[in-house]
């Protein structure tokens, strides 16, 4: 497991990021997300190393990390750090040799990515040849190609259609299955709310929620519920303890106080005669980040 624990990094006197804690668990795919100057790259850089925390420590396994153990980490960085002129294969080699490995592991490990990735047919072509998308997609196979035991990926989505989403995903999802912790980077919350199996959301160098994703739904879900009836819904309105939040005839969504008001709906729906409906609702992670950021 990887840990994050109380970091903070100032800049002069502007608090980049402050008392930040969160985990990324063994073989879970973890969502970084925040705005614009949120935090989210400080906090990586300082989880690879790459930049010092004034405060604070990163651990993996329950050990504080030292410069060589982050030779076991894969980084995807937002800007592309690919040499344009270079062959895919040729490259993506090389960064594997830098990590150790053998040539020939090296050659073999690209080989795997750059198939999974759907890049094979493209192995010979220099970077600045692919479409965007593709280049992403090198992107990923440089920070996956001496199998890292621990992933962090800055934006990997972006550029990319939803067929390569779907591609890559496979890929992270290979590396989860394998046990590494995997966090990455997006500004794309319906995407992230998709793939990833917990969330961290950050504002102003602050974390304002961190947990499973339905965890978080529990959490930010104020009782939500979504009632379909033959008939109309007109009456609960004046139901007490509820609060309609969307109507339309014979559909409703409203947010009840407790429980026994959601059941009290629900009984009188009934008793008016077929309900087609009637679930709670869980909060998008769009809603529940509107919510914490506030």
């Amino acid at each position: 497991m990887l840990e994050v624990d109380r970091v903070t990094k100032t800049y002069g006197g502007r608090t980049a990021i402050n008392e930040v804690s969160f985990t990324v668990g063994d073989g879970r795919i973890t969502g970084f997300v925040g705005g614009n100057g949120a935090g989210k790259t400080t906090t990586m850089r300082i989880i690879l190393g790459v930049l010092s925390a004034d405060s604070g420590a990163v651990s993996l396994g329950g050990s504080r990390l030292s410069g060589d153990d982050r030779r076991i980490f894969g980084y995807m960085p937002e800007e592309r750090g690919l040499y344009p002129k270079m062959k895919v294969a040729e490259q993506i080699t090389y960064f594997g040799r830098l990590h150790g490995m053998t040539a020939r592991d090296a050659a073999a490990s690209t080989t795997r990515l750059l198939d999974r990735l759907e890049l094979g047919a493209r192995a010979n072509d220099t970077v600045d040849a692919l479409s965007l998308g593709n280049q992403q997609r090198a992107q990923i196979a440089a920070a996956l190609v001496h199998q890292p035991e621990v992933l962090i990926l800055d934006e990997p989505f972006s550029g990319l259609d939803p067929m390569g989403v779907d591609t890559v995903l496979g890929v992270l999802r290979d590396a989860a299955s394998d046990g590494a912790p995997v966090l990455f980077s997006s500004h794309q919350l319906d995407l992230v709310e998709r793939l990833c199996d917990d969330l961290v959301i950050i504002a102003n160098g602050e974390i304002r929620a961190s947990g499973s994703r339905e965890q978080l739904q529990r959490e930010h879900g104020h009782d939500r519920y979504q009632l379909d009836v033959d008939g109309d819904l007109g009456w609960l309105r004046e139901v007490p303890g509820i609060t309609v939040v969307d109507f339309d005839g014979g559909h409703a969504l409203f947010e009840a106080a407790d429980a026994a008001a959601a059941q009290s709906v629900l009984k009188r729906a009934v008793a008016d005669g077929t309900v087609q409906r009637f679930a709670p609702q869980h909060p998008s992670l769009a809603q529940i980040f509107r919510e914490v950021i506030q």
